[in-house]
């Protein structure tokens, strides 16, 4: 084992998570701990300076969050390595997490030992995913597609409106154009969705997250 020390930083608003993950670092002989931020704009300030070997990064904190943290300091150095610290387990937030750059991804009632060798395994530039954030990628990948209705901005603003209970009247007056044009929206709403009816087109844009980004 290298006689350099791995220079880590932790993330997290919670004073007490910052203390307890601190005090199982200094008991690591190869690990020193270099740097705390209670958010994700004093994280990203910090790694400036400190430049840490490896970053624990807690997500939900205020001013800014882990995920946007996490890209500005891949943005900042591409050689970074930030192991996502969180208690939530969420599909599409780990799927973020992994696309943002992210080496790691551990739940924050992992070991101690699971902790430290994801942060040995992230400062020689391996990947460490807790069995939740590797089940969760799963789900994702193999999550069905969403259909293609091929339907065009104007008409998802339309079938937002839809959704949200306006009438013709009232679309036409929040997107400042006739109620002609709002009908031929409609109609080629109903045609393209293959529905008879407006309940329909709502049901079924709820149902398949049509309006989900």
């Amino acid at each position: 084992m290298s006689d350099k020390k791995i220079r880590v930083m932790i993330v997290d608003d919670h004073d007490v998570v910052r203390e307890g993950l601190a005090g199982f670092l200094r008991a690591m002989k190869d690990i020193t701990l270099v740097g705390e931020a209670g958010d994700g704009a004093e994280a990203v300030e910090l790694y400036q300076r400190l430049t840490p070997d490896v970053v624990l990064m807690d997500v939900q904190m205020p001013r800014m969050d882990g995920l946007e943290a996490t890209a500005q300091i891949y943005k900042h150095d591409p050689q970074a390595r930030v192991i996502i610290l969180t208690s939530f387990g969420d599909d599409d937030l780990v799927q973020d997490a992994i696309k943002l750059g992210a080496i790691g991804y551990l739940l924050k009632n992992a070991s101690v030992k699971d902790m430290v060798d994801a942060i040995r395994a992230a400062h020689a530039g391996k990947p460490t995913l807790s069995v939740e954030a590797t089940q969760a990628l799963i789900r994702v990948q193999t999550r069905p597609k969403k259909r293609n209705y091929n339907l065009k901005e104007r008409e998802i603003e339309v079938l937002g409106l839809l959704v949200a209970g306006r009438t013709n009247d009232q679309i036409s007056l929040e997107l400042d154009i006739s109620r002609s044009t709002v009908k031929f929206h409609v109609s080629s709403i109903l045609a393209k969705l293959n529905v008879e009816s407006r309940t329909e087109a709502v049901s079924l844009a709820l149902r398949e997250g049509l309006l989900e980004d």
